[in-house]
């Protein structure tokens, strides 16, 4: 059997406020790269994130991360305040309004790359400006590597051209329902998988939220299409950052079975196992669920995912 691979995490690490109709809370740790390394952890692989923290970060959000064997030498410690990030949620908990973003230590951020984590086979590009991603990219010298990368509108809308120029580079493309539709102009999802796949990427996953996710692979031309629902949940508290987690426990589980070439199949219960540690994100604020989440507890679930989706 394979040795587990490295990952490296690069992204946001940021401090959440978040209110729904039924609870506000503040001080939260937030960003797409905190919530993916903390999620790449459960697969047991060596995991370094890569982000900038202010002085005003709160030292036990740090702590916590340490403690679940994630590197923090490549995170960067700012005389400025931290990345902030404020907003709502409203009562089908799909819409949200951002209150407030305080770039802060993110405005003139260059990523730095240490030694340490240079040589990881599996390059986790999360949700930050394509800019950012060229720069991490450029630093990660493994000779055999996969590398996976998020997105948002945002970039789409104001640097389309340097988010392609990502994407050519890639082996798995990220991105969820809204933005896969916009970025290539059309409402359907399978064509907008097949249009994604064309840019670039080996591998394309468009997340459906609570509905699952579609993931698409170009296999010599010939299209190769796996779709998975998501795990229901009962009680959904906070949705904030189920997709960064979506891509580091997918990320973690390919790093795990020690291939930087993972097969379709490998692929497949990536999805998935994505999808179920997700669906624990949702049930508390911020990363508080995961950071309570056991191995016996997520292959519970994974089993029991399993056994409501056969047919």
């Amino acid at each position: 059997m394979s040795s587990p691979l490295p990952i490296v995490v690069g992204g946001t690490i940021a401090i959440d406020n978040v209110k729904t109709p039924f609870a506000d809370e503040t001080n939260l740790l937030g960003g797409s790269a905190a919530y993916a390394a903390l999620a790449a952890s459960f697969s047991g692989v060596p995991v370094h994130l890569i982000g900038i923290v202010g002085k005003d970060f709160p030292a036990p959000h740090l702590a916590m991360l340490e403690g679940r064997g994630i590197s923090l030498d490549g995170v960067e410690r700012s005389t400025g305040d931290s990345f902030t990030w404020s907003g709502e949620y409203f009562n089908n908990m799909n819409e949200r309004t951002t209150h407030r973003v305080g770039l802060n230590v993110l405005e003139s951020w260059q990523v730095k790359v240490p030694a340490s984590a240079a040589s990881a086979a599996f390059v986790v590009l999360a949700n930050m400006s394509p800019d950012n991603q060229l720069q991490m990219l450029a630093q990660c010298q493994a000779t055999e590597r996969f590398v996976i990368a998020d997105t948002m509108d945002l970039w789409i809308e104001i640097a389309n051209e340097r988010l392609h120029d990502v994407l050519k580079q890639l082996d798995l493309f990220v991105i969820n329902d809204s933005e896969a539709r916009e970025f290539t102009r059309t409402t359907n999802l399978l064509q907008a998988g097949r249009q994604l796949l064309a840019k670039g990427p080996r591998h394309v996953v468009i997340k459906l939220g609570e509905f699952g996710a579609m993931l698409f692979s170009a296999n010599g031309g010939e299209l190769q299409f796996f779709r998975s629902h998501a795990y229901p949940i009962e009680e959904l508290a906070d949705p904030t950052g189920a997709g960064d987690s979506f891509l580091g426990a997918l990320a973690g589980y390919l790093a795990a079975k020690g291939s930087a070439d993972p097969d379709f199949n490998s692929l497949r219960q990536a999805v998935v196992h994505g999808s179920v540690v997700a669906s624990f994100t949702c049930e508390s604020f911020s990363t508080r669920r995961l950071e309570e989440l056991d191995a016996t507890g997520l292959q519970t679930r994974l089993n029991h995912f399993r056994a409501i989706t056969v047919w």
